[in-house]
């Protein structure tokens, strides 16, 4: 079987399991009504932005299937420091009581879960937990102004980074202990899958943009960045265990991607890179009094726009995907599966290409940035 007719069977069997999981979208908690509520509970009309919010955020809980809450599910401990540690499993709220209150400005009708047995006095709000005041949380122009306990909870994108990390390790210990077992003999295997991506980051974006005199240290990192973001970039498609989670489309995991980016690049500067920054050759000294501010804020705006672009490209083709299929559910008809799903395909089929893409992207831009910050001066 040729690598194109695999290629496309795979996609082809991912395309049969995520549509049908993206009809049993989960409902929202502010469309339960029947759990006990504070104020009269009326069924409200299809919120897409909820939905859609509710599934590319983090959770404290790992769906797997059925209605929302009363589904299977693999509940996640929570951990809270709130004068000393307080350790219980995610199900006390989930399970605990389900309240509807009214913001006190707004009038806005506003749910959130209240913890049972060992959660009781804390809440659940938007997967943020509150320490609950007079028994209930309360609301100030849709945000409660509760306190909140410094959360350390094991939350859905924590296990996924696990599961991510330990796959990472797994199939690069197995290539590396095929090339040790063969040494330099055809690939076969997953290493013959892998061998053209490392080839690529080392050849193409490390030595290309580094030199080849120092891309050596860098490859490592780069390698791992690469796989990192690809591997969970195709996880976060998959609709079921272990993917399902939006770990690339967090800003906090972007952030600390970059952040190794910036450290690398700021700690790796030679003394060329470091005077092309605060004193430019040729440039006269007025000129330089703007210049100097200038390249200190380009310093930190690299590593911030290499944030910003994986988070939104991750994030906006989930987003684009759930509006597609809640056309469904907003026009309240299948027929309009007719237009939504096709386009649903394509989108998800873009966003393959966005795995690979984003993944490049982010390596090729750290290894342009440490190059710059390596190179040596010209005569």
């Amino acid at each position: 079987m040729t690598f194109a007719k695999l290629f496309t069977q795979v996609v082809f069997t991912l395309f049969l399991v995520l549509i049908p999981s993206m009809f049993s979208a989960q409902k929202a908690p502010s469309l339960v009504s029947k759990q006990t509520t504070a104020v009269d509970s009326v069924e409200d009309e299809f919120d897409v932005n909820e939905m859609i919010m509710h599934h590319v955020k983090d959770a404290h809980e790992w769906h797997l299937w059925g209605s929302e809450h009363e589904g299977v599910s693999i509940h996640l401990p929570v951990i809270l420091y709130d004068n000393g540690f307080v350790v219980f499993n995610a199900s006390h709220f989930y399970h605990g009581l389900h309240v509807v209150e009214k913001d006190a400005k707004t009038g806005e009708k506003l749910s959130y879960l209240v913890g049972e047995g060992p959660a009781e006095g804390y809440a659940l709000f938007h997967e943020k937990i509150y320490r609950l005041s007079d028994g209930k949380l309360h609301f100030e122009e849709g945000h409660p102004h509760n306190a909140m306990p410094l959360d350390l909870s094991i939350t859905k994108n924590v296990t996924s980074l696990f599961i991510g990390a330990f796959l990472i390790i797994l199939i690069m210990f197995s290539m590396a202990r095929f090339y040790k077992k063969n040494g330099a003999v055809a690939p076969k295997g997953i290493a013959k899958f892998l061998e053209p991506l490392v080839v690529l980051v080392q050849d193409d974006i490390a030595k290309a943009n580094i030199g080849e005199h120092k891309y050596k240290r860098y490859v490592p990192y780069l390698l791992t960045a690469f796989f990192f973001i690809l591997l969970n970039n195709l996880l976060g498609m998959v609709p079921i265990l272990p993917g399902g989670a939006n770990l690339t489309g967090n800003i906090s995991v972007t952030l600390f991607l970059a952040l190794f980016t910036l450290l690398i690049t700021v700690f790796s500067g030679n003394k060329n890179y470091w005077r092309h920054i605060f004193a430019t050759p040729g440039v006269p000294i007025p000129i330089l009094i703007i210049m100097v501010p200038i390249e200190i804020i380009g310093i930190f705006t690299k590593p911030i726009a290499l944030m910003i672009r994986l988070f939104a490209n991750v994030t906006a083709g989930h987003i684009i995907i759930l509006a597609l299929i809640s056309l469904i559910f907003i026009n309240k008809s299948v027929a309009w599966s007719a237009l939504s799903v096709p386009m649903a395909l394509f989108i998800s089929i873009l966003e393959l290409l966005v795995a690979f893409l984003q993944a490049y992207l982010f390596t090729m831009l750290s290894a342009l940035f440490i190059g710059a910050a390596v190179e040596e001066a010209h005569h």
